[in-house]
């Protein structure tokens, strides 16, 4: 394909992913430049239409075992008190396939149970296994409408994905660096993905007085995946204005959310051996460290959180281990913090 082609499809700035719009992922770079080439007024359409996708379902487009299976998210009880959805996406038998999300949703399930006393109902998992519903973009966005359903004071909802993550371009300019980030379902690649402004719609602007969502994200470009007006700066120890231009809400109805990301915007997460004791299991480096600071430290505040998820990174960067990012990058980066609210790190951590 030539340099002067056209090609309809959104991409990842970074990894220079394109998804077209015959569903197939592609990559086309200017020989001369390097850099991504597309038609602006094609593209600019292409991603209007992906983006005012209707959210209905079509039901003669579902299978009977697909309609089943939304039935059973839809019907789910949802418990009082303490509620949480662990998505974990491998993409099996895809290039891009990934190996240790399966693990990362069994250890943030047992998190959940030991450390914070998640009854086990309470909690559902979306993954490619057998004994769950598969994470696609319809089972997803039908069990983040459950985690919020009836949600009510004293509540303590948590989202937990592993998977990858994307941007896109920002046509209404409700990103301050003019890009929307994306969460990757198991059938993006023709369903399309999920953006930021459908989560804040679905999980932060539901919540209501006294209660209380986490958020923690393990992919790449997921900074401000929930789309929170306050990001904490770890290196100016300090909260920064993350409110969209368009002057449109991006808060709650009252409640608190809060959000750990694997990296900013702009950075890539990492799927890594690198803490395993045989040096064979696959696992988030943001799920890992998470889970190993929560585990040896019961009196955890959101600061020291914080410094010991960043240090664990940088030791094991220092050791020369591998941490290979998602998209066969060799870099990773330290976790960021974004909330529906300003507050004090110092506040114990608990879910």
């Amino acid at each position: 394909m030539s340099s002067s082609a056209v090609t309809q499809g959104f991409c990842c700035r970074e990894c220079q992913e394109i998804v077209a719009d015959d569903g197939h992922l592609q990559t086309q770079l200017s020989r001369e430049s390097g850099k991504f080439v597309s038609d602006k007024k094609g593209l600019h359409v292409y991603l209007r239409k992906m983006l005012h996708r209707r959210r209905s379902t079509i039901p003669n487009s579902l299978s009977s075992h697909e309609k089943s299976t939304l039935d059973t998210i839809r019907n789910w009880e949802t418990i009082k008190g303490k509620r949480a959805l662990l998505c974990g996406v491998t993409y099996d038998k895809q290039k891009y396939k990934l190996k240790g999300t399966n693990y990362d949703v069994i250890k943030m399930r047992e998190l959940l149970m030991l450390r914070f006393k998640f009854p086990s109902a309470s909690i559902h998992i979306l993954a490619e296994m057998d004994s769950h519903p598969h994470p696609t973009k319809r089972n997803i966005q039908e069990a983040l409408r459950w985690l919020v359903k009836d949600n009510q004071h004293g509540d303590s909802l948590v989202f937990y994905f592993s998977g990858h993550g994307l941007r896109q371009p920002d046509f209404f300019d409700d990103e301050v660096d003019g890009f929307d980030e994306t969460i990757c379902p198991l059938d993006f690649r023709t369903e399309g993905m999920i953006i930021d402004n459908e989560i804040n719609d679905t999980i932060v602007r539901p919540l209501k007085k006294g209660v209380k969502l986490h958020a923690m994200i393990d992919a790449c470009h997921s900074g401000t995946i929930l789309d929170l007006p306050h990001v904490y700066s770890t290196k100016e120890r300090r909260w920064i204005d993350n409110k969209p231009p368009s002057g449109v809400y991006k808060g709650t109805s009252g409640g608190h959310a809060i959000s750990i990301s694997a990296c900013e915007d702009n950075q890539l997460a990492a799927d890594t051996s690198a803490f395993s004791d045989t040096g064979k299991q696959m696992e988030g480096a943001m799920t890992y460290t998470f889970r190993k600071a929560l585990l040896e430290d019961s009196k955890a505040t959101y600061a020291s959180l914080l410094a010991s998820m960043q240090n664990e990174i940088l030791a094991a960067k220092k050791k020369c281990f591998s941490l290979r990012g998602l998209f066969h990058r060799e870099r990773v980066q330290a976790p960021l913090l974004s909330s529906s609210k300003e507050f004090d790190l110092k506040e114990a951590f608990v879910l």
